[in-house]
C-alpha cells in the first residue's frame, strides 16, 4: 500500500461509526483502500470513478448552527470542501478548501481535527456519474460573522439550526451527519 493510501486508511479506521450504514461505508472504504492506490481524483469529473473528498462543515456550537453554501454545480446546500489532491493529507485538503472557499483559517476546535463522519455517495447530475468517498471535518464558525463564499462555486450561504426538523436540499447524508454532530456536541458539554 502506498504511504498516502496507508495514511488515509488510518484516518478512516479511526472513525467511530454512528450507525450500521456508516460502518458499512467505513468497511467498503477500507476494502477499497486495500485494493488500490488510485484514490485521488486526477481528472474532472470522474477519473478515477471513485475518489476522496474532504467536506468541511462550518459549525457555531454556541448558537447551534451549521453554515451551508448553495453550490452552483450541484444545485444543493452543501458544506465547503472538495476533492483531495494526489498525495494530499485529507486534513490539509480541508484547510486548503476552507481558505479557498471561505477565505478564513480553519479552526478545528469543535470536535477535533479528525473527520467526524464518513460517507460514500454516488454522484449524479450534470457531471459524469462517480463515487465520492467523503471525510466530514468540523470547524468553528459564528452566526454573528459574515462569510464571503467563493462566487465561482457558491451562490451565497445560509445558517441552519442543527436541531431543525427540516433540512435543506443537500447531501443525502446531511441529516445523519447532524445526528452525529449533536451527539458529539452533547458529549463535549457533559465532559
Amino acid at each position: 500500500m502506498h504511504p498516502a493510501t496507508a495514511l488515509v486508511h488510518d484516518v478512516v479506521q479511526a472513525i467511530a461509526p454512528l450507525d450500521p450504514l456508516e460502518q458499512q461505508h467505513i468497511d467498503h472504504t477500507l476494502a477499497w483502500l486495500a485494493d488500490t492506490d488510485d484514490i485521488f481524483r486526477r481528472a474532472k469529473p470522474a477519473t478515477p470513478p471513485r475518489h476522496l473528498v474532504s467536506y468541511v462543515v462550518l459549525v457555531d456550537p454556541d448558537e447551534s448552527g451549521v453554515f451551508l453554501g448553495r453550490h452552483l454545480l450541484a444545485g444543493l446546500h452543501l458544506p465547503m470542501g472538495g476533492h483531495i489532491e494526489p498525495g494530499e493529507h485529507p486534513l490539509t485538503a480541508a484547510r486548503r478548501e476552507v481558505a479557498e472557499e471561505l477565505d478564513i483559517d480553519a479552526e478545528f476546535t469543535v470536535v477535533g481535527d479528525t473527520p467526524l463522519f464518513l460517507t460514500v455517495t454516488q454522484t449524479v447530475g450534470k457531471a459524469l456519474p462517480h463515487t465520492d468517498v467523503s471525510l466530514w471535518y468540523v470547524i468553528r464558525g459564528s452566526r454573528n460573522r459574515d462569510y464571503a463564499l467563493d462566487p465561482g462555486e457558491f451562490d451565497g450561504g445560509h445558517w441552519w439550526d442543527i436541531d431543525s426538523p427540516t433540512i435543506p436540499d443537500s447531501d443525502p447524508h446531511l441529516g445523519r451527519f447532524l445526528t452525529k454532530l449533536r451527539a458529539g456536541l452533547t458529549s463535549q458539554n457533559c465532559a
